[in-house]
């Protein structure tokens, strides 16, 4: 039985999509599980004038997808509460104030507090600039919980960040990256340690590269006035795939907490290997989607809310290094695309001829899905791990060890109300990333591309084929 806790939440744009589509649902499931019961509250707040039973009845729409039990969406649903809601009217921060502390009494809360913001990244500042001059932050815990994108460049995100710390201190702020909470990325500090052999040749030894893919079938469907502002880039390579690939690289703690896990993050990504603008080219490749080879689809000029002339990747490519002892010469190759033939998002590491010492074959290849595939699941060379003969990864107890395992945002949540922050980014591992995100964005920033170069449902332009070739790979997902 799940510990329950206790807490108000209040959500900035609780009319919003991301809180119906998302948010909602994860706190229903654990209402569902016990972990969320008798003693919370959900105070949504957005500009809209609507009343707490239509608010509610948009909750309860949001999870009939998920559930067919009506009377425990409706209990569930009886613990919200709306407030429509300027974010630069102070009178409204008051009113919020006073909500909040009485439904701390009604619900005996502990006057615990998390403050959502599931609004545009501009208001951030202004709604935490609010939170403390209208003094909304209680002796119980305040956990401030902010969406990407954490600034544009490394400039925005050092004022944003300037200004949230006005406010919160860094230990109460927690920066989703939804990917840290995907199943297989969570399990992979497990994996590592419950398998020394694994962690063992997981080094510049007998590593020969490591590939992320973050592939989407789709376009940008309605988000095109967003990508015209983000991009590829910043959109997933800034944060997405480096914090996968912090949690594939980086050390293992000598204690399992959020502390030592970030210190050792922190120290990987500080050793991020210098890029100069004229290494740009060498590195990295970026595409634009065309329509289709039968022309069914829009190409991305087309798209809805996007200039005809427009220079924005959609897909991005790239050779990315550390200069430690652990990865020295080792690449890892990075990409993520929209109009992919198929979505997928996988991790794979290509062990080189030396890893033979180990009983295991020569360029043995060991893949990590981390989505689509139900659960996930770890091939060795195309073939599931647990029909592989070889001793490399041990059987865990439980065969699935992705049995039951929770929605990103659930377990998100989970690690919210208990305060771990292991699974979240901290502000010294963006300004290293954005650092390095920058020199590559100036130079792009520089040049005039010729946009569209990859057909949809393609894997992206012969470039990102290149790239590798250089160095005498090739992209296993191909």
């Amino acid at each position: 039985m799940a510990t329950e806790k206790s807490a108000v939440f209040i959500i900035f744009g609780g009319s919003g999509d991301l809180a119906h589509r998302k948010l909602y649902p994860a706190l229903y499931r654990l209402f569902k599980a016990g972990m969320l019961k008798d003693h919370f509250a959900v105070i949504g707040t957005a500009r809209r004038p609507w009343s707490n039973e239509y608010f509610r009845q948009t909750v309860v729409t949001s999870l009939e997808d998920f559930d067919d039990d009506k009377r425990m969406m409706e209990n569930f649903a009886m613990h919200f509460f709306y407030q429509s809601h300027d974010v630069n009217d102070s009178d409204h921060y008051i009113a919020l104030k006073q909500l909040a502390s009485k439904l701390d009494d009604r619900f005996e809360t502990g006057r615990n507090r998390v403050y959502y913001m599931a609004i545009a990244p501009r208001f951030f500042g202004t709604v935490a600039a609010h939170i403390k001059s209208e003094d909304l932050k209680t002796d119980g815990y305040n956990r401030l919980v902010i969406e990407k994108p954490f600034g544009r460049d490394l400039k925005s995100a050092c004022d944003l960040n300037d200004a949230l710390s006005k406010a919160f201190t860094e230990k109460e702020i927690y920066r989703i990256d939804h990917y840290l909470g995907k199943k297989m990325v969570k399990e992979i500090p497990n994996l590592r340690q419950n398998n020394p052999k694994f962690d063992e040749i997981l080094n510049n030894k007998y590593v020969s590269n490591v590939q992320v893919t973050l592939g989407e079938s789709l376009g940008v469907e309605d988000r095109g006035g967003y990508y015209e502002t983000a991009g590829a880039l910043r959109d997933m390579v800034q944060n997405h795939i480096m914090q996968i690939l912090g949690v594939v690289a980086m050390d293992e703690p000598e204690v399992m907490n959020a502390e030592s896990i970030h210190e050792i993050k922190g120290g990987l990504f500080a050793n991020l290997k210098d890029l100069t603008p004229e290494q740009v080219s060498k590195k990295f490749v970026r595409g634009q989607y065309d329509t289709d080879k039968i022309g069914k689809l829009n190409p991305y000029r087309k798209e809805d809310k996007v200039e005809e002339d427009s220079n924005i990747e959609t897909f991005v490519a790239g050779k990315i290094e550390f200069n430690n002892e652990r990865w020295a010469d080792v690449p890892f190759y990075v990409r993520s695309g929209k109009r992919m033939p198929k979505k997928s998002s996988r991790i794979d590491i290509v062990f080189n001829e030396k890893v033979e010492a180990f009983g295991i074959r020569p360029n043995t290849i060991v893949t990590l899905f981390i989505e689509p595939e139900d659960g996930s699941s770890i091939l060795i060379n195309g073939i599931d791990y647990r029909e592989v003969k070889q001793d490399l990864i041990k059987y865990p107890e439980d065969p699935d060890i992705f049995k039951g395992a929770r929605e990103a945002y659930e377990s998100l949540f989970i690690d919210i109300l208990a305060g771990d922050k292991a699974n979240f980014t901290l502000w010294e591992e963006l300004k290293s990333t954005w650092k390095y995100i920058d020199v590559i964005r100036e130079q792009w920033d520089a040049e005039d591309p010729q946009f569209p170069n990859y057909l949809s449902d393609t894997m992206g332009p012969d470039t990102a084929d290149t790239l590798l070739e250089k160095d005498g790979n090739s992209w296993i997902w191909n």
